[in-house]
């Protein structure tokens, strides 16, 4: 029985799906961020004093990132192993439950120390699940399209990405505006227990995908590997450091959303809320250009789509610190635009396409999931390196703009790397002379 063809409404519910999935994952995210930065440290550190209690609940976002690359060997095998639906229907609910589960913590007035530990514990689930969430949204999703439209389809993740993003930061505008009392009371539960809703929506539409056509084409023909891991080590290293460079564009966004937020509000006295709503009208311009960007890579390819953005910004960075020590509102929102909404949008959109191009079906979700999570990396370190780097004076930021567009030219030119795969059939995507040969002994039938 073949299962080769998408027809009907098929790519359209998975790209609806994925857009759900990774809004619910990311602005699930984002809010923690947000607590973290504003509340948390009130909440279930209060004894620890102003600046050690910021310092512990900031400590808890970053404990996602330890759990991130942990989850992405997990999810990524049982996703090749299984299916890719099981693993995201588990992904969605891991991450809103432990989501709900945070805006109901008992304070440490309450329970004392056993206050941070359960934070800690729902920080880490988060982080498990989110290592999953966009690499099985985008094989999926590939794997639904049609030929000739795969780019189109894949990039609502990243669409959802960014709205989650938007949401998040437009929930906690009015929460962050509350009375004190009101705010570390109840006021900051409210956007956790509000993404439930969007929880059962996307479960929903999830719920109703079928496996991709490609998954069960290897369950009938027994090609599902054992160990999808080590397939990816011995035949896809390559691949892996091709992604982790090509992902050092992203090195932009953390940037500008958490380092450039304190430069701008500290040394050149642009309010918080403006920078807030300059980073929500930057995401939406961002939610509708990914697909665009994407639609074309169709076209022209992947490569000179992803590279253009990449190059577009490292020269748009220079544009929007400029902007930023003009103290002009205006001037901001129109570098940052230039910078997210039209240059980065391109390489966001292309990636999940790009990457999961890379490697054949057995090995899709762990290579995509394995590799992302660890280019992801640097985006961590960034906005610290960039608070080392930066000077005083208005052209204090010089020196680090030159590393950001160092890294997005670099690349670019990983992007080029490798060959072109927009117009290269599914079945093919990812095969190679050893990877075909190895196929047989690395074959299992899947029961469950």
């Amino acid at each position: 029985m073949s299962h080769t063809k998408t027809t009907g409404q098929t790519p359209r519910k998975a790209a609806l799906a994925s857009f759900l999935g990774s809004m619910v994952e990311y602005y699930d995210f984002f809010i923690y961020g947000s607590a973290s930065a504003l509340v948390f440290s009130h909440v279930f550190f209060p004894n620890a004093g102003a600046a050690t209690g910021t310092l512990a609940a900031l400590a808890t976002f970053a404990v996602a990132y330890i759990a991130r690359p942990i989850g992405s060997f997990f999810l990524g095998h049982f996703g090749d192993r299984i299916g890719r639906k099981r693993v995201l229907i588990f992904t969605l609910a891991t991450m809103g439950g432990s989501t709900f589960l945070i805006g109901c913590l008992p304070s440490y007035s309450v329970i004392g120390v056993w206050a941070p530990i359960l934070l800690v514990l729902c920080r880490v689930a988060q982080g498990f699940s989110a290592a999953g969430e966009q690499s099985g949204a985008s094989s999926m999703t590939l794997e639904h399209s049609p030929e000739g439209r795969r780019g189109y389809f894949t990039s609502f993740t990243l669409s959802g990405t960014q709205a989650g993003l938007v949401v998040a930061t437009l929930a906690f505008i009015p929460v962050a505006g509350l009375p004190t009392e009101a705010l570390y009371s109840w006021g900051w539960r409210v956007p956790f227990w509000a993404s439930a809703l969007v929880v059962i929506v996307a479960m929903i539409v999830r719920r109703t995908l079928e496996e991709p056509p490609a998954f069960e084409e290897m369950k009938e023909s027994q090609e599902v590997v054992k160990f999808p891991l080590m397939v990816f080590i011995r035949h896809y290293w390559g691949s892996f450091l091709r992604i982790v460079v090509c992902h050092l564009y992203a090195t932009i966004s953390t940037t500008v959303t958490v380092f450039g937020l304190g430069y701008a509000v500290e040394q050149w006295n642009i309010s918080r809320s403006s920078m807030l709503w300059t980073i929500v009208i930057s995401n939406i311009g961002q939610v509708v250009t990914i697909p665009l960007w994407a639609k074309l890579s169709d076209k022209v390819g992947r490569r000179p789509v992803f590279a253009v953005g990449a190059l577009g910004c490292a020269a748009s960075v220079f544009v929007y610190f400029w902007a930023i020590t003009t103290s002009n509102w205006s001037l901001v929102v129109l570098a940052s635009v230039l910078l997210g909404s039209v240059c980065y949008a391109a390489p966001n959109g292309v990636w999940p396409s790009l990457y999961a191009e890379m490697f054949d079906a057995r090995v899709r979700y762990t290579g995509l999931a394995v590799s992302t999570q660890f280019a992801n990396v640097p985006q961590g370190f960034l906005p610290t390196i960039a608070a080392l780097m930066i000077g005083t004076g208005a052209f204090g930021w010089v020196p680090l703009a030159i590393l950001l567009a160092v890294l997005c030219v670099l690349a670019a030119a990983a992007a080029f790397a490798g060959r072109e795969t927009a117009h290269v059939p599914l079945k093919q995507l990812g095969r190679t002379p050893r990877t075909t040969a190895a196929a047989p002994a690395a074959r299992v039938t899947t029961t469950l």
